[in-house]
């Protein structure tokens, strides 16, 4: 399949390479260009926009921060929109609000092109091993078309409903899991403060009902007090506040999402922005002025 890939970030570009090990033909942008030479020393073609990148391409994927970021790409000046193709699909694997996603379809839709979104889970690690989580939404031959490309990078691919419902799923895995990184800080915090072995303390609570990938992958950040990116806490925050938009908005309190929010508010202020979200052990242990 001949492919377009634009955002070659922690994930996206590890995304892409699956892509072109599976013998795609791809082209790829990024906004800053020199993103693009690993790829293009594996054999990629390089765009010098996501308009540019979209001539000819059958699919085009894309995996930028939020919301803003995917109406530039897509319908901008030199954006997707300018250059797709009758026909070609764009699957969207940013995690940004439902009603964008809605919106960016219609307006494809218009042009004769389909769109995908498909949010994925799992981190720069899953992107690596393309063992991806993706919460998918589009009509039905769409994401049937972006299938095979998913396939590359993820090993679970649920489609959830028309366009949006991937956005709304992801909403929804991000506020169990937000919830699931506080109470990892909280818990190990009260075993460090009751003089616990934590390290066996974890192995212990990973045969039983707390036993969870957070627990498995993340806990020791919180034991050696350093945490190195996985997911960054400002993205973290960004995709709480969809979630928390979304609940205003279907008129539901979330008040523990709520919660969460306001501690990762605390550490992104504090300049800890750029950690993984297992830093939220640092408001467990009162590293973080309230």
């Amino acid at each position: 399949m001949k492919i377009a890939w634009i955002g070659l970030g922690t994930m996206g570009e590890a995304m892409a390479g699956h892509l072109l090990d599976a013998g795609h033909e791809l082209t790829v942008h990024n906004r800053t260009r020199e993103r693009e030479e690993a790829l293009a020393a594996r054999g990629a073609a390089r765009a010098a926009s996501p308009g540019e990148a979209a001539r000819g391409a059958e699919l085009v994927g894309l995996c930028v921060s939020d919301s803003p970021d995917v109406e530039a790409i897509i319908l901008g000046a030199g954006g997707i929109a300018e250059g797709i193709e009758q026909g070609a699909v764009v699957l969207d694997c940013s995690t940004i609000a439902p009603d964008t996603s809605r919106r960016v379809a219609a307006e494809l839709a218009e042009r004769g092109a389909g769109a995908v979104d498909a949010p994925v889970s799992g981190g720069s690690e899953g992107a690596r091993k393309g063992q991806l989580t993706a919460f998918v939404g589009g009509e039905d031959a769409h994401v049937a078309f972006a299938r095979p490309a998913l396939e590359t990078f993820c090993r679970s691919i649920t489609h959830l409903g028309g366009p949006g419902a991937g956005q709304a799923g992801k909403a929804v895995n991000q506020v169990l899991i937000s919830g699931t990184y506080a109470a990892l800080g909280e818990g190990l915090a009260l075993g460090e403060r009751e003089g616990l072995p934590l390290e066996a303390l974890v192995e212990a609570l990973g045969g039983g009902a707390a036993g969870s990938w957070i627990l498995q992958n993340r806990s020791g950040n919180v034991i050696n007090g350093s945490y190195p990116l996985g997911f960054k806490m400002e993205l973290h925050l960004k995709d709480l506040k969809i979630a928390l938009s979304e609940g205003d908005r279907l008129g539901l309190p979330m008040e523990v999402t709520r919660l969460v929010a306001e501690q990762a508010q605390r550490l992104v202020a504090a300049g800890y922005g750029g950690e993984d979200s297992s830093s939220l052990a640092r408001v467990a242990r009162g590293e973080i002025p309230s």
